[in-house]
């Protein structure tokens, strides 16, 4: 065979390898779909001990928005687990200091708040580092979990956070209190629906990526979703009060189960 045609033909075959590359790629972001990932991915889908519920909030450090989370859940003693944009960590770390040591349970979320099924493993990997470093940093406490920006989870996502000792969560019940016409009884409700003891509740402690002041619409709805676990029997707390697997990092691309 010719250089010529040799080349044509590695230029053919890379081609028709693309849509199936692309598809391994993509192929976790299956989990995105919340029945399916309640019903096969417990781990990944934050389900832990049967009488306990894990409180998560998405997409801080806002220096408006999260002091009134903490605040409220300071009153009623109750600790969470914040995943944290590194974006937003930059423009508060004396904040995500304070979350900290107020005893919440800190995790990343990215640097940036884009899909991660849109970048490639070098891109994936580069930013899910920056963050935990970030957090690293100012906590002086290296984060075990991450949540991936909208829930979309990647094969290089999943290879990364084996690399950097992360364990990826998503939720089992949100509250879509990002939407402009959430309303806190619409959170509550919501949130209430899908929720079963032994999960993992999805809220936001900031608007950065949602209606412009959709955090008070939450703030105002916790109490009575805080209210409802209690009348159910169950604890509320992080995901490091959840069960053992979510202590500790290095869930990687095998991680459920």
């Amino acid at each position: 065979m010719t250089a010529v045609r040799l080349a044509r033909a590695a230029a053919l075959a890379s081609a028709a390898a693309l849509p199936a590359l692309a598809a391994l790629h993509a192929a976790p972001s299956v989990s995105t779909f919340g029945p399916l990932r309640n019903r096969t991915m417990p781990r990944l889908a934050g389900r832990g001990r049967r009488d306990h519920i894990a409180l998560t909030f998405d997409d801080g450090p806002d220096h408006l928005a999260t002091p009134h989370f903490l605040r409220l859940l300071e009153a009623r003693g109750v600790r969470a687990t914040f995943f944290l944009l590194g974006s937003m960590l930059v423009r508060s770390p004396g904040l995500a200091r304070e979350m900290a040591a107020a005893g919440h349970q800190i995790g990343i979320h990215g640097w940036h708040h884009r899909p991660l099924a849109l970048r490639g493993p070098r891109a994936t990997y580069d930013d899910l580092a920056r963050a935990r470093d970030a957090v690293t940093d100012v906590t002086g406490r290296p984060p075990a979990l991450f949540r991936p920006p909208y829930g979309v989870m990647s094969t290089a996502a999943h290879l990364a956070c084996h690399g950097l000792g992360l364990t990826p969560v998503l939720w089992t019940a949100w509250g879509e209190d990002w939407r402009r016409r959430a309303t806190p009884r619409s959170v509550h409700d919501t949130v209430v629906r899908d929720l079963r003891g032994g999960g993992t509740i999805l809220l936001h402690d900031s608007d950065c990526t949602s209606a412009t002041g959709s955090w008070r619409i939450t703030l105002e709805a916790l109490p009575e979703i805080l209210d409802t676990c209690d009348a159910r029997g169950w604890a509320v707390g992080p995901l490091a009060d959840h069960g053992d697997r979510w202590t500790t990092g290095g869930g990687g691309a095998g991680a459920d189960g």
